[in-house]
């Protein structure tokens, strides 16, 4: 009926009871437990295609807009990156970064990893994330 009311998503109808404490906070855990999975199998699709490119040349932009070319020798499961054979494209606003040869960077303080674009098969990621999708469905239903 028009003018009718139904509480929904967004919460109750005026004069409508909410949902209690305890619904709340049950709700908010299952969309939580269901992120950390989601934001796990991400990365680890993430981890994979990483491993696939060791040995490749890459360019990492961090946070600070500082660009770091080098070749990736390693990736860990929190996406810190080491990397060889380094050169900074601002080596004059960062001068101490001259003398350096392998670096670590910290997965948190990166903003992008540009890949060469050869090394990626882009089919395999795309079947990789269709997986994964799939898998986390049946795990919340």
């Amino acid at each position: 009926m028009l003018g009718e009311c139904q509480g929904g998503l967004l919460g109750p109808c005026v004069g409508e009871r909410g949902p209690s404490a305890d619904d709340r906070r049950r709700f908010s855990t299952d969309v939580a437990a269901d992120a950390v999975a989601f934001c796990g199998a991400v990365a680890q699709i993430f981890h994979s295609l990483f491993k696939t490119l060791q040995g490749k040349p890459v360019v990492v932009e961090l946070k600070n807009d500082l660009r770091i070319r080098g070749t990736l020798h390693s990736v860990d499961q929190f996406l810190n990156i080491k990397l060889e054979a380094i050169s900074v494209d601002r080596s004059d606003s960062c001068p101490h970064l001259s003398a350096v040869k392998d670096c670590f960077v910290r997965g948190s303080v990166v903003r992008y990893i540009e890949l060469p674009p050869d090394a990626v098969n882009v089919d395999a990621l795309h079947d990789a994330c269709r997986r994964e999708s799939k898998e986390l469905k049946k795990t919340v239903q």
